[in-house]
């Protein structure tokens, strides 16, 4: 099967196409293969998986787990979102950068977010169904979080009225996070945070 890679702005981060078979019946595409994937770069081991059904407008973020980062395979199973990654490694020649994509059930399209980011999404569909991998558990007392509005990073959100739980709402800049509780860059070649 053949799938296609395209790095980002920020090169971690890889938009993934899966090969997609169809015809009048409907569709096959593969969502995972943990040899194909390894050869795209992607060697973590996913160890949980997570669907979450939200309606238009809603928006989830910014969030990560530090320590026990969690790198994050994620896709729209249902309808369409804006999905957003923040570079949050200290010391990382992107820090404080995003990058936006649009995924939806209809251009199949993967976001690889490796540990060390900042991530979270907005549904542009009248509801959407989001599906996400992750290379480690969901440990309550290492999660973060970053302001979606952060001014400073101005992530340019597509739609204007979003609607946030209480506690995203309360998320910090991240200029206000001590740098010791975030991750940090370990450089391109030996790794993408710690």
């Amino acid at each position: 099967m053949t799938i296609k890679v395209t790095p980002q702005r920020i090169p971690e981060l890889l938009l993934i196409e899966p090969q997609v078979f169809g015809d009048e019946r409907g569709f096959f595409k593969e969502t995972f293969h943990a040899a194909r994937y390894a050869e795209l770069g992607i060697c973590e081991s996913f160890v949980q998986d997570n669907l979450s059904r939200s309606k238009r407008g809603i928006l989830h973020g910014m969030h990560l787990q530090h320590p026990h980062a969690q790198g994050k395979l994620v896709s729209v199973v249902e309808g369409a979102v804006f999905d957003v990654a923040i570079d949050v490694r200290v010391g990382s020649p992107t820090f404080g950068q995003w990058v936006g994509i649009e995924l939806s059930a209809a251009n199949h399209r993967q976001l690889y977010v490796p540990a060390g980011f900042a991530h979270g999404f907005c549904v542009t569909s009248e509801s959407a169904l989001f599906s996400y991998k992750c290379t480690d558990v969901y440990h309550p007392d290492c999660e973060l979080g970053v302001s979606y509005n952060d001014p400073e990073i101005a992530i340019a959100w597509p739609l204007t009225e979003l609607l946030v739980s209480a506690k995203d709402a309360l998320h910090p800049r991240l200029s206000q996070i001590e740098p010791s509780r975030l991750p940090r860059y370990l450089g391109a070649s030996e790794g993408a945070s710690t």
